[in-house]
Formats: C-alpha cells, sequence, structure tokens
C-alpha cells in the first residue's frame, strides 16, 4: 500500500514540475530582484535570466 501511494505522489509531482516552469522559478526571481538595482541591474541580472532560460525556454 505504502508504495502505491509513494508511485501516486511521484506522478503527481513529475506531472507539476513537467513545463519546469517551478523548477526555473527561483532563477526568474532572483533576476526580478536583482533587476531593480538602478544602472547595473540589467546587466547584473544577465547570468539569471540565462539560467531561467536553459531551465524552461
Amino acid at each position: 500500500m505504502r508504495t502505491v501511494v509513494l508511485t501516486c505522489c511521484a506522478l503527481v509531482l513529475t506531472s507539476l514540475l513537467g513545463g519546469c516552469g517551478a523548477v526555473a522559478f527561483p532563477c526568474r526571481a532572483a533576476s526580478a530582484v536583482i533587476k531593480i538595482v538602478p544602472v547595473v541591474g540589467h546587466a547584473a541580472a544577465l547570468p539569471t535570466d540565462a539560467c531561467a532560460a536553459v531551465i524552461d525556454p
């Protein structure tokens, strides 16, 4: 019974992360915070934008 429950949980988590949007969220959130910095924010956020683009194109 426990194996069935764990398998169902794994299938639900896999379907939720199917688009990888949840995995890319930390990169996107960090990028948004960095972009707040005046003058250099957008240039400094390029690596985190690239991270998000690689995970979830």
